[in-house]
């Protein structure tokens, strides 16, 4: 039974508002003014809000304002109720987030309708869409059905990029968003002396590409193919038009998206706080996760690649994998590593020198 929270200060029409609703077999949570309201939502979590503008203590526009901005309950559907249909309302709510706007006097169908119109638009990109070329074309199909965003394209296909292919490099202009369908792709910088730092790697199911174009700036790295690979490019256009036309699109998109960005925030703490040792233990089981391998398949990776991950000298990575294998963590078969102690490495990486 889905929860509606109504906010209204006229106790006939809140009243008259939460029989109805029960009646359609929805539970009801009734507030008399909008600090209560606030309150209510923020304790009882409901499925969707009405709420009415003008009220004494704190009106409508103030009540969203601040749901808006408390992460429990910023995704929650809103719907507006005003005895006034001037455009400057309508404009001012729809702006600060409102999902739908009835105009009292209105009946019962068109409540009804409102309600179970957000309800299902909700619902639809709560699925797990998962972040696979099905995932995100039912993803697209979803929104383009309940939110009204043909713009987007019908159906994205993969292209193949062969290994070592430039996909884009550091100082282009960003068009596309990009997600890894199979392969395996690096993003990397070079310092003034031409030493590279790889910046993050993706493997089948990543998006990349896409802080420049939030920054509105060129790209920082460059994206390079690791292997033979697959990748899906969603245009600019498209990737604004997600992020910007709808709420609710933009939240369920940001968090296909958000993944990535905690990697390469905890990337970067790794390279300012952690040893070269810590930091190899991090790149191999980064890569053991990315590669997908089974515990008995050994990894193929370059030294160089390896190094470029943790930001220091090929020779001293090499000295650490030498170190590993002595220690019969790891095992190196002509050439790929093999980790044996997937545990220890794990400790590795998580220790810290007490300071």
């Amino acid at each position: 039974m889905k929860k509606i929270l109504i906010i209204e200060d006229n106790n006939e029409i809140r009243e008259n508002i939460g029989e109805i609703l029960e009646l359609a077999d929805y539970q009801t949570v009734l507030a008399e003014n909008g600090k209560v309201g606030v309150d209510l939502a923020i304790k009882e979590k409901p499925d969707l809000i009405i709420c009415d503008i003008m009220m004494p203590e704190l009106d409508g526009y103030g009540v969203l304002h601040i749901l808006s901005k408390k992460e429990a309950t910023a995704s929650i559907p809103f719907i507006f109720l005003t005895a006034k249909a001037e455009k400057a309302d309508l404009r001012k709510g729809m702006g600060l987030g409102a999902d739908d706007y009835l105009t009292k006097p209105f009946d019962d169908t068109e409540l009804l309708d409102s309600i179970e119109s957000r309800l299902r638009k909700v619902d639809a990109l709560r699925k797990d869409y998962g972040n696979s070329p099905e995932g995100v074309n039912r993803f697209i199909k979803d929104v383009k059905k309940h939110h009204n965003l043909e713009s987007l394209t019908a159906s994205y296909e993969p292209r193949l990029f062969k290994k070592k292919n430039e996909i884009f490099r550091n100082g282009d202009y960003p068009n596309h968003l990009y997600l890894v369908v199979s392969g395996k792709v690096k993003t990397l910088k070079s310092n003034e002396d031409g030493k590279e730092l790889i910046t993050g790697i993706y493997a089948s199911g990543d998006f990349f590409g896409y802080e420049a174009m939030l920054e509105e700036i060129k790209h920082e790295d460059s994206a390079e193919t690791i292997e033979d690979s697959s990748i899906i490019q969603i245009p600019k256009t498209e990737f604004f038009d997600l992020l910007y036309t709808n709420r609710d699109v933009a939240q369920r998109f940001i968090q296909m998206l958000s993944k990535n960005v905690v990697d390469r925030e905890q990337q970067l703490i790794d390279l300012a706080y952690n040893s070269v040792r810590q930091r190899t233990a991090g790149a191999l089981l980064k890569i053991f996760e990315k590669f997908g391998s089974d515990s008995n398949e050994p990894i193929k990776v370059s030294r160089d690649d390896l190094s470029n991950m943790v930001g220091t000298a090929t020779e001293s990575v090499i000295r650490v994998l030498s170190d590993l294998k002595d220690e019969k963590i790891i095992e190196i078969q002509s050439g790929k590593i093999l980790i044996k102690e997937l545990d220890k490495l794990e400790q590795i990486q998580k220790w810290h020198v007490a300071r």
